[in-house]
Parts: C-alpha cells; structure tokens; sequence
C-alpha cells in the first residue's frame, strides 16, 4: 500500500462535503429511494441486473434499527411497484445485529417474508471480522426457512473463507457473492499480499463452481475476471447458473463488454442520506480504494 494512497484517504475527510458529493456522484445513485429507481430503471434498459442498499450501518438503537428495516422494505416494495430487475443488500449491523441477535433475525425475517411474497431476494452483506461468526450462522438459520431467496457475502481476503464455504456446501444449497473484501484486518486473519488474494479468490471461486454453488462473482479485477470467464467457458456453465457483479460506477466499459458477450451481470447501486459518512469511512477504512476511487475519478484505467 503506497504512501500516497494513505495520503489521499486521510486527506478525503478535510474537503468540503458538497467536492465529496461531485466526486462522488457517479458511484451513489442519490439521497432518495426515487435516486435509487431511476438509476436501476437506467442499468436495467442496458440490460443489467442491480441489486440496491441502503446507505447506513453500525446502528446504535432500536429506534435506528427499525427506521433502516423501513426504508428496505419500502426499497422491496419499489422493486415490485416499479417491475425492476433488482434485489435488497442489507448490512446486518443495519438491522440491529450489534444491538442483539434476535432482534436482528426479527427484523431481517420481517423482510424476506416480503422478499418471498414478490418472488424476490435478499443479500446478508459481511462486514469486518467480529460479525463474521455471527452473519454466517444467521445465514444458515434463515437458508432452511427460505430457501433461494436469501444470500450470504464472503470475502477472499480472510483466512477462513474457503473454510466457511465448505462449511455451508455440507450444509446445503447456498448463494454468495465472493469478493475480495474492503475491511481493514488484523494481518493475523487476513492476506494483505494482493496476490495471494487474487490466488485465494480464485481457489474459492473454483470450489464453489465445482460444487453448483450460485456465486455473484463481485470483482474489477481483470485477473479475476479472466479466470472467471475461462471457467465459465471450461465447465460450459448456463448463463443463469452464475452472475457477475460490479460497484455503481465504476469500470463501466469493462462492465458493458461482459454484458455484451452474453453474461449476466449484477450493479451494486447504493443510495440514502449517508452518503457522505459512506463515502469517506470507505476511503479512510481502505486507502488503497482510495487510489483507486481516484483514478477512476481521472479516468485512469477506465
């Protein structure tokens, strides 16, 4: 990680929020759920799938909790009301997860029962490391209750991630995204080598495919890209048996050739009034994002 990443993240938080909201603005969809619409409405006539999450996690109340659990259900009834083709990421800690696990499950059951009623999907997201246990446990818990229609996130920086993958194969039909991860961890847990990331994503990866696990394989990686794609091609897999997912944003060209040669492919797109607190906790949290966010910002790599 170069100095000059870690000079750009500590130097994000001192520039005027309405800079922040300029740079920001082609990777949030905007404040408001009617944000959030309009830019699933533009992604799905390109032919592209989203799935939408609602800005804001760490949560400190029940009273927070239960306003967040509003405004996802009010994002699953849009889905439904507006025929988008989009689902639901939620942060557990959104939910009420850090306040007390059993409040969380009510909350996140209240909405896949509506997920379920509109044939829809939700996505469990995985934050850092002390809510790992925790999320892939509630994951299991709510698998056996609703089947399809609820996933898990999991991230191929830990060291335990192929490890816990195994561990949801043996306990059945299971749906992730795998991504490389965006938390800062402790070096104990975690690879900070970013190709011994690459090569842990990519084992992970294969496991899963092996296995007929359904992945959102959630990367702009071009390595990771390219083994994905020559396994797809290997194991002659049906377009509808995996998808690719990509942050609102960002590598659009690359995003519009996979979807131009026939793949599936899934666009992150958060919105909510935190977008300011996202967008520089990311960049502090992870001063190699904060390069690249910059880059891309300059049109580097595009």
């Amino acid at each position: 990680m170069s100095f000059f990443s870690k000079i750009i993240a500590a130097t994000i938080p001192l520039v005027p929020r309405p800079i922040v909201g300029y740079f920001a603005r082609p990777y949030i969809a905007g404040e408001t759920l009617e944000d959030g619409v309009r830019v699933v409405r533009e992604l799905n006539a390109k032919g592209i799938m989203a799935t939408m999450d609602v800005l804001g996690e760490s949560v400190n109340s029940r009273e927070e909790a239960l306003d967040m659990r509003r405004q996802c259900e009010q994002v699953l009834h849009a889905i439904n009301e507006h025929k988008l083709d989009a689902n639901l990421s939620i942060k557990p800690t959104q939910l009420g997860l850090a306040i007390d696990t059993a409040f969380f499950e009510e909350n996140v059951r209240f909405l896949l029962d509506i997920a379920c009623g509109y044939d829809n999907f939700v996505r469990l997201d995985m934050e850092d490391h002390p809510f790992t246990d925790s999320t892939l446990e509630m994951y299991k818990v709510l698998r056996r209750d609703y089947g399809h229609h609820v996933g898990v996130v999991l991230q191929a920086y830990l060291h335990r991630t192929e490890d816990d993958l195994k561990d949801l194969i043996a306990d059945g039909k299971t749906n992730i995204r795998l991504c490389k991860g965006i938390y800062v961890e402790p070096v104990e847990i975690s690879y900070r080598d970013r190709k011994k990331v690459q090569e842990n994503f990519n084992q992970i990866l294969d496991l899963g495919l092996r296995e007929n696990v359904y992945i959102g394989i959630a990367t702009h990686d071009d390595v990771l890209l390219e083994h994905a794609l020559r396994r797809i091609g290997e194991m002659d897999l049906k377009r509808e048996e995996y998808e690719f997912q990509m942050l609102l944003g960002v590598r659009e060209k690359r995003r519009d050739d996979i979807v131009g040669t026939g793949h599936r492919l899934r666009v992150y797109v958060p919105f909510g009034d935190q977008w300011y607190a996202y967008s520089t906790r990311r960049l502090k949290e992870n001063p190699s994002m904060a390069m690249h966010v910059m880059k891309a910002i300059f049109g580097i790599n595009k």
